[in-house]
């Protein structure tokens, strides 16, 4: 018999109920480690969805992260993956050099975790546990990019300045554009957009008295609204990334205007899947190295707002549930 392991984990319990509950892991077994997790991060878009109880209630909570499959829509839901900590036991068969071991995780917020060896990704040296975090934002910033495709001298908009938005306007920063606007309403999300590189950041109710200038438009702020704003200030011919899940949010888009002879593109954008035409050429792993060496570029551990110790997760989600205004990247420490 192997030693079991103590976890407390975050459950969400029904539409704004969450706690904080205990187990005993099992050992690991052949091919296992016990993660010993030390930072976590919450996301402020899908999990609101989920707190809120705003989540699609026919479609799995997530069918591509080992971690979260299984899982059916309805409470109650453990949820999150961007986990980073360390290996602290081996199971059979898997080396020793594995110990101690500074490791990502696509994992629910908790404490501890046994998990396959297959499913880490080792966190390189030069990147603190602060920045590594945001992992996953970043491959989905990277996503967006590659989806979007931007051209030298373009204009380009982009609808939501919370983490996301923000890590992909730091990545669009990096491209010489001749125009990077940004569209937010809260002021903290406004300050860090100027400071990630937005040459111009207004209020979204700005959009609608704007001439169309955008020859690319990604809308990333989770507010179903936005896309008729998106659509208005996209340029004839011009395409629209619509990376924002809305969730159960009702989507009314106005489409019998401008928009029909536009020839306007709109192209959903999710990170689960790489583009058709870079399959050939790019995978998961690939594209994971990008998102490492971004997060080298643009250390958005500075977003880090909050820290909450893991037993306090329901005051962190009341916060972000309430204040958003005052919120960048939330993290729980287990």
């Amino acid at each position: 018999m192997g030693t079991a392991f103590l976890n407390r984990y975050v459950v969400f319990l029904g539409p704004r109920q969450v706690q904080v509950e205990e187990e005993v892991l099992p050992p690991p077994a052949a091919g296992q480690v016990v993660v010993r997790i030390t930072l976590t991060a919450i996301s402020a878009g899908t999990e609101m969805l989920f707190y809120r109880g705003l989540f699609p209630k026919d479609l799995p909570v997530d069918a591509t992260l080992p971690a979260l499959q299984g899982q059916r829509p309805g409470y109650p839901l453990r949820y999150g993956y961007a986990a980073v900590g360390y290996v602290e036991a081996l199971g059979p068969q898997v080396p020793e050099t594995w110990r101690g071991r500074r490791v990502f995780a696509f994992l629910p917020h908790q404490r501890r975790a046994v998990v396959e060896v297959g499913r880490l990704l080792p966190v390189p040296e030069d990147i603190p546990d602060a920045d590594a975090v945001f992992l996953p934002n970043m491959e989905t910033a990277v996503n967006f990019l590659h989806d979007a495709a931007p051209l030298l001298g373009e204009r380009v908009a982009v609808f939501g300045q919370g983490v996301v938005g923000l890590l992909t306007t730091g990545l669009l920063a990096r491209f010489p554009l001749e125009r990077l606007v940004t569209f937010e309403g809260l002021p903290l999300r406004q300050e860090a957009s100027r400071q990630a590189g937005a040459h111009e950041v207004y209020p979204p109710q700005a959009a609608e008295t704007m001439p169309p200038f955008a020859d690319l438009t990604l809308e990333l702020s989770g507010n179903p609204q936005a896309l008729d704003a998106a659509l208005a200030v996209t340029l004839d011919t011009g395409r629209v990334i619509l990376g924002s899940w809305y969730g159960e949010k009702p989507v009314r888009v106005r489409l019998g205007g401008r928009f029909h002879r536009s020839r306007i593109q709109i192209l959903s954008s999710q990170v689960s899947t790489l583009a058709p035409h870079l399959r050939g050429r790019w995978d998961k792993a690939r594209r994971f190295a990008v998102a490492w060496q971004a997060l080298r570029w643009l250390r958005p551990s500075c977003w880090i707002t909050h820290r909450f110790p893991l037993d306090q997760a329901p005051q962190a989600y009341r916060l972000l549930d309430a204040h958003p205004d005052r919120c960048l990247q939330v993290v729980l420490e287990p």
